[in-house]
């Protein structure tokens, strides 16, 4: 009867009224672009039986079965060459990395064939590629990765991040509908963390890929971020308001291409910008967005562009030391009390 019960459960359709987690919304999205479009299909690393390495995909393969929902072998490079191959035909594949890590393994079909198809032939390849990404969960070096500035240089590929339930289903079913190839990286510490539980609106509804939102209202420094650097930069403006110090964050959410307006729009308001990203500093998208706001909106600067960062090295295995490694809130705070102070 509990196996039964069980089974039940999976085969229910993920409901859009009650509180999700991150992981809930990104499988009610894949779920309901599978119902409405049968061109859609899920493939990787145990994401049939198993339910997916996070259980992102659970419950799919006993609903849309197994020539749907498909297993593969532990090769990336056959994964994202599957995906590529099936989008060519009329498909639209979901391929899962277990690590985002392991992007790397694919990465000369992604940059050399992906995203450079309809610019030297005119085909498209409607095609996502998603996985978890991020630190602070203890998982080390080999899984723990932030690959986007990896990507940034490679024209043809569109990059997603979310940091909200709401967003992550949004943007996961407007990816899903793109006619060209986005990797969609999900933080695996937002997966099911408490804070981000909340209630999804009834019916079809996407997020559009490009633009950000802003996660906070503020007048005095505009701090730019993703991913669950919002929720650090959302703690630091709590404690500086403390101080007088109204902080405006804002949440790329895409970050090719990124939303240049919106990054402008706030620092000519502001006059100070804070760039906050988890990736290690040197050649991250942080000094994109820096040269951006440079050149753009430098008469409007009442200060020098500051980025917080992680550190240059790999991500480490010792819990004490990947809260070094990482930023924290007393790193945005000390950034930002420089600032106003500038």
């Amino acid at each position: 009867m509990a196996t039964a019960v069980k089974k039940l459960r999976k085969l229910e359709h993920p409901s859009s009224g009650a509180a999700a987690t991150m992981v809930e919304a990104i499988r009610a999205g894949i779920w309901e672009e599978m119902e409405r479009d049968p061109t859609v299909f899920v493939i990787g690393e145990d994401v049939g039986v198993y339910g997916g390495a996070f259980k992102v995909t659970e419950g799919l393969i006993d609903r849309f079965g197994k020539e749907r929902v498909i297993d593969t072998p532990i090769s990336e490079a056959a994964i994202v060459g599957a995906a590529c191959g099936a989008a060519l035909m009329g498909m639209k594949p979901v391929a899962e990395f277990q690590f985002i890590d392991f992007i790397s393994c694919g990465f000369d079909l992604l940059t050399n064939y992906a995203a450079k198809c309809r610019y030297r032939w005119g085909a498209n390849i409607p095609a996502v590629f998603r996985g978890p990404c991020g630190s602070g969960v203890r998982a080390g070096p080999f899984h723990s990765l932030n690959a986007e500035s990896f990507f940034l240089n490679t024209a043809g590929l569109k990059m997603v991040e979310p940091s909200t339930a709401y967003d992550a289903k949004g943007l996961i079913k407007a990816a899903i509908r793109d006619p060209d190839p986005v990797l969609f990286f999900e933080h695996k510490k937002l997966y099911r963390l408490p804070r981000l539980r909340e209630e999804l609106p009834e019916g079809d509804f996407i997020v559009e890929i490009g633009k950000a939102r802003t996660a906070r209202e503020g007048r005095d420094i505009s701090i730019i971020t993703f991913g669950a650097m919002v929720l650090t930069a959302l703690d630091a403006a709590e404690e500086l308001e403390k101080e007088g110090l109204d902080l405006e964050v804002i949440d790329l959410r895409t970050l090719a291409p990124l939303d240049k307006d919106a990054i402008l729009a706030s620092v000519k308001k502001t006059n100070r910008a804070l760039i906050l990203h988890e990736a290690s500093l040197t050649g991250g998208i942080g000094g994109e967005i820096a040269a951006i706001i440079s050149q753009e909106a430098f008469e409007w600067l009442d200060a020098p562009v500051l980025r917080v960062a992680s550190i240059d090295t790999p991500v480490p295995y010792s819990p004490p030391l990947e809260d070094y490694y990482l930023p924290q809130v007393k790193d945005v705070l000390d950034t930002a009390r420089k600032l106003a102070a500038y």
